[in-house]
This record gives C-alpha cells, structure tokens and sequence, in this order.
C-alpha cells in the first residue's frame, strides 16, 4: 500500500527488528508493485503466540528511496501496539501530517489491507467525510476480499462515494538473480581485499539473504574478474 504511493523510480523498504522469536522481518516494493521480503527467526513459537510476542521490543524503519538519483528519506519509531496493524497505524500517526486509517488481515490462504489518508482541506470540503468514510471502512473483513477486484471491493464498501481510480499493477515477486551486480561490488573492494578473501576460503561466496541468491566465484572467475 506505501509502494503504490511512490512514483516513478520510488521504493518503500520496511524493516522491524524486534527482541523475540522473530529477530527481522524486512520488505520492500516499488511504485510498480513488485516485491520482495524475508524473516528471521530464532525458533518456533508456541501454538497462540500473539504478534507482539513474537516480536518482542524493538522498532520499526521506513526507508521511502529514489532509486534513479539515490536519495532517501528514513524514519524509525518503536514497536507500539499488539499486532503488525497496530505498529504501522503508529508509525503513520507518528509520522505522516495528517490523519491516517489502516485495516491489515491476512490468514494463511489471502491477506489484504486498506489504508486510507486524509487529504489537506477535507473537512472544507466535505465535513463529515474522514468519519463516515472510516466507518463504512471499518466494515470490511477478510472473507469480503477474498478474490474480489480493488474497485469492486471499494464501491462495496463506499457505495455513496465518487470515486476515481488510477492505474493498477499487479502486485508480483520480484527479485532477480544478478551475478553482474554482484561482480561490480567485489571489483569495488579491490582486487587485494577479494585475493585474500579468495587465499583464506579457496572461494568468494557472496549470499543474498534477501533474495535467497548465492553467488560463488573460485580463483579463476576472480582472475577473470580483475583481468
């Protein structure tokens, strides 16, 4: 939902790093909706362990970046609330200008999540919108959503709104393998940094644990590389 407010070349990264079971959770989607996400976690839980146990103390970061000119913008807030919904409901309260409305469900066959954003001058305009729109949101459950269209489900749940829509993506996985990349990485430590690294393992092994990629390079595909 925050990646479909980026523009262009934009991508949101969020990132919780908490003290229980669950060490990191880390994602990050684009303005065309491709995305990407892993977890670490220490072991498995109990049977009924709620979110917020299994995240423990910690906080949230959200990193929103131009990915054409490299610039970033970051903010951190600590993880407030019982549930994942709750931890972002706070950090927009923390960090946006103006009035936000979240709505996360997921179980273990469909997830879903509303989010709606108060826009500048709304009440000038229509005094009683934000509430009776947030009310009419807090409606919505699960079942509704399962293989519903994104307008089908918003004129179900804001019958009396006008409504207009842009452009939809679909939202897909999307982390590719790329061994050029990474060969520019290593060419940027330097050959004598990668040699010894090479004389101490017998291979350079660079994981992406985002992806789940590894790449291997023995001492020939090194030579190669600096030659």
């Amino acid at each position: 939902m925050l990646g479909a407010n980026q523009k262009g070349a934009g991508r949101v990264t969020l990132q919780v790093q908490g003290s229980g079971p669950i060490r990191l959770l880390v994602s990050d989607c684009t303005a065309e909706l491709r995305i990407r996400g892993m977890a670490n976690f220490r072991e498995e839980a109990a049977a009924g362990t709620v979110e917020r146990q299994l995240l423990g103390d910690g906080r949230l970061a959200v990193t929103l970046e131009d990915m054409k000119s490299g610039r970033f913008y970051q903010s951190m807030v600590p993880l407030e609330g019982d549930s994942l919904e709750q931890i972002f409901a706070h950090y927009l309260s923390q960090s946006e200008q103006l009035p936000a409305y979240l709505r996360l469900f997921a179980d273990g066959d469909a997830v879903c999540g509303l989010l709606l954003e108060k826009l500048p001058k709304a009440d000038e305009r229509d005094p009683d919108g934000w509430d009776r729109v947030t009310h009419l949101a807090a409606t919505l459950t699960l079942d509704e959503t399962r293989d519903a269209q994104p307008y089908a489900l918003l004129t179900k749940v804001f019958p009396e709104e006008l409504m207009r829509v842009f452009r939809l993506y679909p939202v897909e996985y999307h982390c590719p393998y790329n061994e050029a990349k990474v060969r520019d990485l290593l060419r940027g430590l330097g050959r004598e940094e990668v040699e010894a690294i090479l004389a101490e393992q017998g291979e350079v092994v660079i994981r992406n644990e985002m992806c789940n990629h590894e790449y291997r390079f023995d001492a020939r595909a090194i030579a190669e590389m600096f030659g």
